[in-house]
């Protein structure tokens, strides 16, 4: 008898109305990517976000001192964002001729 390998997938069954499933399809259309590609792409990043703001941030005395000192300085412009921040937004450039 031929051994069976092992499947490295495992279906996922949810149950969503209809509204979600519209979405959830036009979304992934537009993506190029099929529906599980879509659904299975959210979720994991749902689940990576969920668990990286679950986790412990751990430093010693010293380092969280130095971070501390640096959030706690005083703020320095930085001359390429002040630039940025200067120049009028494309919607304005035409000067308004749309």
């Amino acid at each position: 008898m031929a051994a069976t390998a092992n499947r490295k997938d495992h279906p996922l069954s949810m149950r969503l109305p209809d509204a979600d499933l519209a979405i959830i399809d036009r979304a992934a259309q537009l993506r190029g990517r099929s529906r599980t590609d879509f659904v299975r792409e959210a979720a994991v990043r749902a689940a990576e976000d969920a668990l990286m703001e679950a986790g412990l941030i751990r430093m010693s005395q010293e380092g969280f001192a130095a971070f501390m000192a640096v959030l706690s300085a005083p703020v320095a412009p930085v001359a390429a964002m002040v630039d940025v921040l200067r120049r009028p937004p494309p919607w304005d450039r035409d000067g308004g001729q749309g």
